[in-house]
């Protein structure tokens, strides 16, 4: 599931840049948002997925609420908007962030998911992985006067999606669907009104954007908000924060090579050194993690 997310989401930072061509940024991420909310909301109806599991009296809407904001509202109108003065390849590896942001939050909040010297070393590799896989053309300049405060958006996204990885596990026991269907609920509530405030009414009718745009909007809808979604709640509730992290150092190599493939990008040399130390890095920080899931399905 972590790879599958790691190449789900490699793969946003291009449709997203398609989808710009035709739709303005906070549009946009509410779009994806209401399209996911009305995809997983007829799964959750027709699986009927309970809200509470067991007899934990904890109160779950305040987790809901705020991992809501941090894990789609906030983060999809971060890189949208700030995917228009950045590189796609700056895009990719601030992502990675996400890991080195998660390591010290659950060694502080979360029980089990303390950083050893292994795993800080393993996390520290696999970091230095990403930075070879980009190299500068990821730090190259776009010509955008307001290039400085979209890098600042697109780590704000990754804080972002940190702290909901957090939140996420400390919640009370919720069933996978429903707590997905929730986030993604809660993420267009506040959505919508952001997107209406700050760029007028959604563009309809005689306004529609181009179809281009439109199918891109639908896709990252589906796939990346609705789908991924449910994987990355899923892996977060039975695998933690940290090892959800490790898709954060997959996304740069998808978004390099899926870049190749569509646009006709160059592949950097280095794509097979940082290979080797992202998995390495993974391995050795998850190495714990690793063996406990052989001795599972042993």
């Amino acid at each position: 599931m972590v790879c599958i997310l790691g190449v789900t989401w490699g793969s946003t930072f291009l449709v997203t840049e398609l989808a710009l061509e035709g739709i303005s940024p906070f549009w946009l991420a509410a779009g994806r948002q209401v399209i996911g909310a009305c995809v997983m909301g007829v799964v959750w109806m027709l699986l009927r997925s309970p809200v509470r599991l067991g007899n934990d009296q904890r109160p779950r809407w305040p987790y809901l609420m705020i991992a809501g904001v941090t894990s789609s509202a906030l983060p999809f109108a971060l890189l949208a908007w700030g995917q228009q003065y950045v590189t796609s390849g700056f895009a990719g590896v601030s992502m990675a962030a996400v890991a080195l942001i998660v390591l010290p939050l659950a060694h502080f909040f979360v029980p089990g998911e303390r950083a050893g010297p292994r795993r800080i070393i393993g996390f520290v590799i696999g970091f230095i992985g990403v930075c070879v896989l980009i190299g500068a053309r990821a730090f190259d300049s776009s010509g955008a006067a307001l290039e400085p405060y979209g890098r600042l958006a697109c780590f704000g996204a990754a804080t972002c999606y940190a702290v909901s990885s957090i939140l996420l596990r400390k919640c009370p026991p919720i069933h996978p669907i429903a707590m997905a269907t929730l986030l993604i609920f809660v993420g267009a509530a506040v959505s919508i009104p952001v997107a209406w405030a700050f760029e007028g009414p959604p563009p309809l009718q005689d306004n529609l954007p181009p179809n281009d745009a439109l199918i891109a909007l639908v896709g990252l809808g589906l796939i990346p908000t609705a789908a991924a979604n449910f994987l990355r709640v899923f892996v977060i509730r039975t695998a933690g924060p940290v090892f959800m992290s490790i898709t954060n150092y997959i996304v740069p190599i998808w978004s390099v090579l899926v870049g190749a493939w569509i646009l006709a990008e160059p592949v950097p040399a280095s794509l097979g050194l940082s290979a080797v130390l992202i998995l390495f890095g993974v391995g050795l920080s998850q190495s714990r993690a690793f063996a406990a899931l052989l001795r599972r399905n042993a």
